[in-house]
């Protein structure tokens, strides 16, 4: 009965979160921005927002909640914990996956200083590659502009590609909306506006030599951004540092993708020009004038109580494969920690295997790179929209078509080291809602024919769960790491 209440409430919000807006954001006057320009190399002097005030030990607050939001974060924001929000929320289920945007909610607060700003710099569904880039055309966007971009090239990804076809690259690879990363290029070194790039090998001020050039700067901060994100949505991130030493707490009513962008810029700039940056007239004003005010739109990447469908595991019936990766990085380094590993058994370093890896539920191939296969589950061919799987590490010959639908069960190819990187052949499988990186553990745990996924101590460590049987990651191919499809 609770659960049914729980669900009448998502969709009683559900029709009115169209009247739902930010609280601690304050609009974008777009008549003071038609004129983009880059960052000033001599930023003026901010007053910051005002922080929260030292709220009793435990007192409750206000909390409207947003997209994505979930029990375990939320109390890692407020300092308190899951039990103490059921207990001031009992129409929440004890079993609740992800929280109903526009949900009003009673927190326990537990107050912390260094809290930061306020200021919301862009909601979640500009952050990431999701339903609001359908339709749009990075190269066509960066040919409207008279920038440096519009002429640069680079080889990347094994291919010569345009300044638009590096960015999309990148994009596509985390899942970060190649909006977010004009308006970051736009910002720091006037990529759409400025005729001549600037005269810095290191375009977005990363200072380290293996990240030399436009496209291994944009991964750098793609990786970045995402660390941010993807931290905050965890509750894994509750502070960072400056270069200036000073500790910053992101304040607990912050939204994902301004963290995301808070945590990045706190990598590059400390004191003024860090406020500027992640202020009304930073990086926010930039997106803006380029693209229109985000917040005008209502998009919900993940929507209240997100179930997954029913997956299998990634290889045959009767197969045994050994479970060789626990939760790590769905692309890049970091989190989310969305992805996990399974190798054939008597499969050494990067030998070629006749094992297959298969489709995990029924969708179309939408993407195929080298190692790379993304299957759409939701019909509509696009990787922006629904539920995805992202398979790396797949063998170019004997791969499945793109654009071929496939039922669960059915052969995609075999397992290698081909596409990133990869000590010996296997197969690395990871999920992505509306775009967004789904964590293999958590409120909503990769589970595959009942066997769940849960963080290790770090990285690739971990365990899959089925009833009372647990097999531990190892990348030795032990016995103990050992699972048998459909037994």
């Amino acid at each position: 009965m609770q659960y049914k209440r729980f669900l009448l409430l998502i969709i009683i919000l559900g029709l009115a979160l169209s009247a739902c807006a930010p609280q601690s954001r304050q609009n974008v006057d777009l008549l003071a921005v038609l004129q983009v320009t880059p960052t000033p190399e001599l930023p003026l002097s901010f007053t910051p927002f005002p922080t929260r005030p030292a709220y009793d030990p435990g007192q409750l607050v206000d909390y409207v909640a947003q997209d994505g939001d979930t029990l375990p974060s939320l109390a890692a924001h407020f300092n308190t914990s899951v039990a103490e929000i059921l207990q001031a929320n009992p129409i929440i289920p004890q079993d609740a996956t992800s929280m109903p945007p526009g949900l009003p909610m009673k927190i326990p607060i537990y107050y912390l200083p260094l809290w930061g700003s306020m200021y919301q710099i862009i909601p979640d569904h500009a952050f990431v590659m999701g339903p609001t880039l359908i339709g749009f055309d990075t190269q066509a966007f960066v040919n409207q502009h008279d920038g440096w971009l519009k002429d640069y090239s680079e080889y990347a990804g094994d291919a010569n590609r345009s300044g638009a076809g590096v960015v999309d690259y990148v994009a596509t690879n985390f899942s970060v909306s190649p909006r977010l990363l004009l308006a970051v290029l736009e910002y720091q070194s006037g990529a759409l506006s400025q005729p001549s790039p600037p005269d810095d090998i290191y375009p977005l001020g990363y200072r380290e030599r293996y990240h030399r050039g436009l496209y291994l700067q944009l991964v750098w901060a793609a990786n970045i951004l995402n660390n941010g994100f993807y931290s905050w949505r965890s509750g894994n991130l509750t502070q960072f540092d400056h270069p200036d030493g000073r500790t910053e707490r992101p304040d607990p009513w912050q939204n994902a993708a301004s963290v995301g962008v808070q945590y990045y810029y706190s990598r590059l700039y400390s004191g003024d020009k860090y406020l500027q940056a992640t202020g009304p007239d930073g990086l926010a004003q930039t997106y803006a004038a380029l693209f229109g005010d985000p917040w005008q739109s209502d998009t919900v990447i993940i929507p209240g109580s997100l179930q997954q469908p029913p997956f299998t595991l990634p290889f045959e019936s009767g197969r045994s494969w050994n479970f060789t990766g626990g939760p790590h990085t769905g692309w890049g380094a970091g989190e989310p920690y969305a992805a996990i590993d399974f190798a054939p058994t008597g499969v050494t370093q990067c030998t070629a295997t006749s094992e297959w890896v298969i489709a995990m539920a029924d969708g179309q191939v939408v993407r195929e790179d080298t190692g790379v296969l993304v299957l759409d589950l939701d019909g509509d061919g696009n990787e922006r929209t629904g539920w995805v799987i992202f398979y790396l590490h797949i063998r170019s010959d004997e791969k499945v078509a793109l654009g071929t639908y496939v039922h669960a069960g059915d052969r995609l190819g075999h397992p290698s080291c081909e596409g990133g990187e990869s000590t010996g052949t296997h197969v690395h499988i990871a999920r992505k809602y509306n775009g967004e990186w789904i964590p293999a553990d958590g409120p909503l745990a990769l589970n595959l024919g009942g066997w769940v996924a849960h963080n290790g101590s770090r990285p690739y460590l971990g365990t899959l769960t089925r009833d009372a049987l647990s097999v531990t990651a190892s990348d030795k191919a032990e016995i103990q790491s050992l699972i048998t499809a459909g037994e």
